[in-house]
């Protein structure tokens, strides 16, 4: 894990890192940061990126020059522009070693430091059976990704249930490196009462310093089940008592119904199916129900629709169907039979874009409509009012009439 600090006077533009030669697993830690600093008595403009770097084999790294390029300010004037590049890295990549002796299916997990630690939830020495206790396990390891830290397995007895939980991944950069967590969390609940030793768990690591293997540890514990308070006493067991039997002789006895009980019992019958004949009978027909309309004005929002939708896409004809018969809702007793008549009744624009539609379908000359334009028109269609009606509303005698 390589930190790279660019520094350059102000509005910096730093490169991407670009590494060549064996496979490598590339992430940038945090945010790239930004802050002043004096140099040498100069103020700088300071862009710092923080990138970790694990090679997944064998052989040679080629780390590229970090470049970046800035605009050089003097008496707040902006005077040139240079180009600064860092010096190439190559890193020589080892063989993965062995696994030591004592752990031969140890997981490769190379680190500078590596810790464990556990807390519980409450004290395992006294736990009622069929309580939960939650013990929460910790990974810590310096110079590694949280998500290369081998999960932990637990080995316990058939006296406990163990359901672990999601684990808590993190990782934050610190001046030594990367330090990374995982946080794995095990409810456990007991079955049944005794004691339980947990064993000692341990996690062998590859110190990358030293280049030796070690082996972090976490002692055991011991947990003690005691009988649940809610369970029910366990009665004691009864003593088998083994009863004599004497055979008697089996006595035989005739039972004969009266005549009378057997005809009551049939008339009573009859008498019910005749009293349920004549029910069903004697009930009215019940007729189907007759499917309500909608109402009126759900009607002709649906003829609208209808005539927009032909209006965009083109089709007059569609346009006069669907508003001739939202007309004849409109008005029953004297529907518009043609739309140059319906023209007559509406207010502009409508009216005038129902005239062109008129004149492009029965003119002598094929002049154009545009549907875009009626769509928008039947948006705000509003209806004339009727002659007869303005004239009884004009007739109608003053609210306060004048006194002789």
């Amino acid at each position: 894990m390589k930190v790279y600090r660019a520094v350059a006077t102000r509005q910096p533009r730093l490169s991407d890192l670009s590494v060549e030669g064996v496979e490598v697993l590339k992430e940038m830690v945090g945010e790239e940061r930004s802050y002043d600093s004096i140099l040498n008595g100069k103020a700088y403009n300071v862009v710092e990126r923080v990138y970790a770097l694990f090679p997944q084999e064998s052989g040679e790294l080629n780390i590229a020059p970090a470049r970046f390029e800035a605009r050089v300010l003097r008496d707040n004037r902006i005077t040139g522009r240079k180009i600064f590049e860092s010096a190439a890295i190559n890193v020589l990549v080892s063989p993965i070693p062995p696994p030591p002796a004592d752990f031969p299916d140890a997981a490769w997990f190379p680190a500078k430091s590596v810790e464990l630690s556990q807390v519980w939830s409450r004290s395992p020495d006294n736990l009622p059976a069929g309580e939960p206790v939650t013990r929460h396990i910790t990974v810590t390891a310096l110079g590694q990704l949280e998500t290369q830290i081998p999960v932990i397995e637990l080995k316990v007895s058939d006296s406990i249930k163990v359901y672990p939980d999601k684990p808590e991944l993190r990782n934050a950069a610190v001046p030594k490196g990367i330090l990374a967590s995982r946080k794995d969390q095990y409810a456990m609940i007991g079955v049944s009462p005794g004691t339980v030793e947990m064993p000692e768990l341990k996690l062998p690591w590859w110190n990358i310093d030293s280049g030796v293997w070690e082996v972090a540890t976490l002692p055991g514990a011991t947990i003690n089940i005691l009988p649940s308070a809610n369970a029910l006493p366990v009665p004691p067991p009864v003593p088998e008592v083994v009863e004599e039997t004497v055979e008697s002789p089996v006595e035989t006895v005739v039972v004969q119904g009266g005549l009378w009980q057997q005809v009551s019992i049939g008339l009573a019958a009859l008498w019910v199916l005749t009293v349920l004949a004549w029910w069903l009978r004697s009930r009215p027909e019940r007729k189907p129900r007759a499917a309500e309309e909608p109402p009126l004005h759900q009607q002709q929002a649906k003829f609208l629709k209808a005539a927009k939708r032909a209006a965009l896409a083109g089709d007059s004809t569609g346009v006069k169907d669907a508003l001739l018969a939202w007309s004849r809702l409109q008005w029953p007793t004297g529907a518009p039979r043609s739309i140059g008549e319906l023209a007559t009744r509406v207010s502009d624009p409508l009216a005038k874009e129902l005239r062109v539609l008129c004149n492009a379908s029965y003119g002598p000359h094929n002049t154009p409509w545009d549907g875009e334009r009626l769509a928008k028109a039947l948006r705000s269609l509003t209806v004339l009012p009727d002659e007869k009606e303005e004239q009884e509303v004009d007739s109608l005698p003053p609210l306060m009439p004048d006194r002789a």
